[in-house]
């Protein structure tokens, strides 16, 4: 190797060994607070500051996670409140897509029907709980259709706005080169403006999977939620403790993996508007 081809390397060495330091503090900083609460946690239960039956030591969660696991229900328990978040993601998202392409392309559809929708949009998932339960009953239904509406409104507004946000510019090289509507969409419109839908997609997921558990919480004889009810129900806080972790971890990860997916679209759309 020469001189010069080594002293090109050192810079792109030092690059990847900052951002490998800056990957690995970021981890460590990430893990701090999960750490104090854990260390407080043991503090509290040791020095008695709860009865053991309000606050259980951070082991008996542990084993009783073991338990569960080797069991096969906590599988089972998990299994379905995914399906649910799935289902939900799904046809929240697919609504939320298609009213937002039309609202955005459409002046008509935005003076009349939008402002029906945001009015709708203002009311929590709990108030139409009541309503949804008269016309679905209590069964899966009305878990899937109450998800759903959680997911649909972050969806719907990142999609308008990433629509709209399309830089005039890139709309007028479209017109340039002649393409017609369905190319101008399909070529320009929807890469550009896919980060912002990803991005209420991220939204709108995290939004679903606090639906879940309220819905869960509240009716359903299955699922994560319902373990942490039927825990309390039981006075086995441990259960109830290990519910409380399960969904802050996934949620973690959820978000994680759905803020790289977020990252690679911005690149996606900075490569094609280049």
């Amino acid at each position: 190797m020469s001189h010069i081809q080594q002293a090109a390397s050192v810079p792109w060495q030092r690059q990847l060994f900052f951002k490998s330091l800056k990957t690995i503090l970021a981890l460590l900083c990430a893990l701090v607070l999960p750490m104090l609460l854990l260390c407080l946690w043991w503090t509290a239960f040791q020095r008695q500051w709860l009865p053991e039956q309000i606050l259980p030591a951070p082991e008996w969660v542990w084993l009783t996670t073991v338990d569960l696991w080797q069991s096969g229900e906590l599988h089972m328990h998990f299994r379905i409140s995914a399906e649910r978040i799935a289902l939900s993601v799904l046809l929240g998202s697919s609504i939320a897509l298609t009213l937002g392409i039309w609202f955005a392309l459409s002046k008509t559809a935005t003076h009349y029907v939008l402002p029906t929708l945001n009015l709708l949009a203002q009311f929590p998932i709990i108030g139409w709980i009541p309503l949804l339960m008269i016309f679905l009953g209590i069964d899966e239904a009305l878990k899937i259709v109450a998800i759903s509406f959680a997911v649909i409104t972050p969806v719907l507004v990142a999609t308008i706005k990433g629509i709209q946000n399309v830089s005039q510019q890139v709309l007028e090289v479209a017109q340039v080169y002649q393409f017609s509507a369905a190319q101008r969409f399909f070529k320009v419109i929807l890469p550009n403006s896919l980060p912002s839908m990803i991005s209420g997609l991220r939204q709108g997921v995290m939004q679903a999977w606090l639906a879940l558990v309220f819905v869960e919480l509240l009716a359903s004889s299955e699922g994560i939620g319902f373990l942490m009810v039927w825990g309390r129900q039981l006075m086995q806080m441990d259960i109830v403790f290990m519910g409380i972790v399960l969904i802050g971890i996934t949620g973690f990860v959820l978000d994680g993996v759905l803020g790289q997916i977020e990252k690679y679209s911005r690149y996606y759309a900075t490569r094609v508007r280049s």
